[in-house]
């Protein structure tokens, strides 16, 4: 949730931020009205506690004349006590219910506009010509055998799939750099929970305006996440982290669950839009003033993990209106897709500032030593199936096989192409590779 003081100081900030992502900007005022009636509600209650405190010591020091009336002043100041309870424990509820609904506030350099306005930044790499007719991912993945849609709406339904021989084994090895990668740059690997209580969802931003898009499992009150990000930020909550050695860092792979409501339509071909697909995520806790330069630092990472792919890319900087609840910025890394012609989102990485952390409760000391909220932020090192998807499609030749980038042949046996009907066997050290 956003600083209240910025709110009380500020809030011609809070209520363009609210018109940049065309949410409703009247919830400032009403978030102001409910913080008015609450602190005049503390002080009422605490008043009365004062109150009830001098009657208490009025009826020890009462005469045995005095006493039944300094009795029953006492008795009406507890009964006055409790209903100012009520009223502060109201007036607490209502604060937070409009307090969850106002987003963060984006950062003033976040381009103005909707899902159709993001900047681009910058592009890397060549986009790739072939002197053949392009196939899609799902062609390419049933011809090698590693993709099976069919099979996999027949068990599950819409949307889900098999990832079978060499498709098995490239998503181990996409894992397995991703992590290894990861592990290298300082992050602390983690597989994390896929199930998470609610308080961990709505502490990340999760619910309310995304609730469509979630599985809730009701016999048990928990949700499936949609990213190991919900998991990671809700391992500190109600911590205080040192942070004295610098950011903390935390590398975590989860499966990833979404009901993509509103989606129908999209992307229902192959393995792009689906209901359930495996990530590594990275995911890190910093002082707020760090908070910009590591999102930066996120954002470089994602990239060379997608150069280390041999993968054609550009950069975005998403707009206001496309923001997450949670995210005050966020960049995207699109990749090209031959068979659609066109850039499409592979990973992102967001800048949280302590929106998160206050809902959770994720703090750390200042210089002074005192408590202050951290700044949490996230970053997409590999959505699985996704990257599949794209490495299928650049990397295809003309005679079905596709080329397997070398920082990926460490976990695919050596071997430098897939093709239909491949031995999976490694390939023996110093031997040629197919």
């Amino acid at each position: 949730m956003i600083d209240l003081r910025l709110v009380r100081e500020h809030p011609d900030t809070v209520r363009a931020s609210q018109r940049a992502r065309g949410a409703d900007e009247s919830l400032v005022d009403a978030l102001l009205e409910a913080d008015a009636q609450r602190r005049a509600a503390v002080k009422a209650a605490d008043d009365l506690r004062g109150e009830q405190k001098a009657a208490s010591l009025a009826v020890r020091g009462a005469s045995p004349e005095e006493r039944p009336a300094v009795l029953e002043r006492a008795k009406a100041l507890s009964a006055a006590v409790k209903d100012a309870e009520d009223v502060e424990r109201a007036a607490d509820a209502a604060l937070r219910a409009l307090h969850l609904r106002i987003p963060n506030v984006v950062h003033p350099d976040v381009p103005p506009g909707g899902e159709d306005d993001a900047v681009t930044l910058r592009t890397v790499g060549e986009v790739p010509s072939y002197d053949f007719p392009v196939r899609d991912h799902l062609e390419i993945g049933e011809a090698l055998g590693a993709i099976d849609m069919e099979r996999g709406a027949k068990v599950s339904g819409a949307r889900f799939y098999f990832l079978t021989g060499p498709g098995a084994l490239l998503e181990f090895a996409l894992a397995q750099l991703a992590i290894s990668r990861a592990v290298a740059a300082g992050f602390i690997p983690v597989v994390a929970p896929a199930l998470v209580r609610p308080e961990a969802m709505e502490g990340t931003g999760f619910l309310g305006e995304h609730d469509e898009e979630v599985y809730r499992i009701e016999r048990d009150d928990l949700y499936l996440v949609g990213t190991s990000e919900v998991a990671l930020a809700g391992m500190h909550m109600n911590e205080v982290l040192d942070l004295s050695a610098g950011p903390r860092r935390y590398a975590g792979w989860s499966s990833c669950f979404r009901r993509e409501a509103g989606s129908y339509g999209k992307d229902t071909r192959g393995i792009i839009r689906v209901h359930w697909f495996d990530k590594v995520e990275m995911f890190s806790f910093c002082p707020p003033e760090e908070a910009a330069a590591e999102h930066r630092r996120l954002l470089q990472w994602e990239e060379e993990f997608l150069q280390a792919l041999e993968l054609p890319y550009r950069v975005v900087d998403i707009a206001a209106g496309d923001l997450g609840t949670s995210a005050a910025r966020k960049f995207d890394i699109e990749a090209w897709f031959p068979s659609q012609g066109t850039y499409r989102e592979l990973t992102s990485t967001s800048d949280c500032t302590t929106f998160q952390s206050r809902r959770l409760a994720i703090r750390s000391r200042d210089a002074d030593g005192r408590p202050q909220p951290v700044a949490t932020l996230n970053g997409t090192l590999c959505a699985i199936a996704r990257t599949i998807a794209c490495l299928l499609e650049v990397h295809q030749q003309a005679d079905g096989s596709v080329h397997v980038p070398a920082a990926l042949r460490p976990w695919l046996g050596g071997h430098a192409v897939l093709t239909p009907g491949m031995s999976l066997v490694a390939v023996p050290a110093g031997a040629p590779v197919a």
